[in-house]
C-alpha cells in the first residue's frame, strides 16, 4: 500500500480541527504516504544522510545557503482571521492548481495532496511546524516552515547529471 488512511495518520488530529474545517473533498485529497513510501521519497527528493530537518548538513540541499532566496513571517497570519498564505510564498509558488505537493515533515511523514488544498488548509497543516518543506512534483520552489514562526522560499539546485566518459 502507498498510501495510509487520513484517520490512520499519527497526527490527522491536524485535519479534524473544527476552528479550521476542511471539506470531505479535500480531506480525499491530503494523502499521507506510507512510512516506506515516504522513506523512498524523502531519500530521492530531501536526503539520504539525515531523517529529520534539524538536521540537515553539508551535502543536502536544504542546507545550502544558496538555495533559499527570501525569509518571511507565517505565524502571525496563522494567528489572524486571514486564510491566505503569506503573500511571499504565492508569488514564489506560481504554480497551478492541480499541482502535486509534498508536505515533508521526516523521512517517515510525507504528505501528498494538490497545491490548491494545500492552500485551503495551510493553517491545518502548519500544526506541524518543525522544519518540514513544502514541494512541487516536477517544480524547483521550495518552501521551509520553520517552528519560529518563520518560512523560507527558495529554489532546489538542479539534479547532477551522472559523467558521461570521454
Amino acid at each position: 500500500m502507498s498510501y495510509t488512511a487520513l484517520e490512520e495518520h499519527k497526527k490527522a488530529w491536524v485535519f479534524r480541527q473544527q476552528s479550521l474545517p476542511i471539506s470531505d473533498e479535500d480531506k480525499t485529497l491530503i494523502r499521507p504516504m506510507a512510512k516506506e513510501r515516504a522513506t523512498v521519497f524523502w531519500n530521492s527528493f530531501v536526503s539520504n544522510q539525515v531523517d529529520h530537518p534539524d538536521f540537515f548538513k553539508k551535502g543536502d540541499w536544504p542546507f545550502s545557503q544558496a538555495t533559499w532566496h527570501e525569509q518571511g513571517q507565517w505565524e502571525s497570519i496563522w494567528d489572524s482571521e486571514d486564510s491566505e498564505l503569506p503573500e511571499l510564498i504565492t508569488q514564489h509558488l506560481t504554480w497551478p492548481n492541480n499541482t502535486v505537493v509534498y508536505f515533508s515533515n521526516d523521512r517517515h511523514h510525507v504528505i501528498e495532496t494538490t497545491w490548491q488544498v494545500f492552500k485551503s488548509c495551510w493553517k491545518n497543516f502548519l500544526f506541524m511546524d518543525d522544519g518540514p518543506l513544502l514541494i512541487g512534483k516536477k517544480r524547483d520552489q521550495v518552501v521551509q516552515f520553520l517552528s519560529n514562526g518563520t518560512f523560507r522560499v527558495g529554489t532546489k539546485p538542479a539534479a547532477r547529471k551522472p559523467n558521461k566518459p570521454t
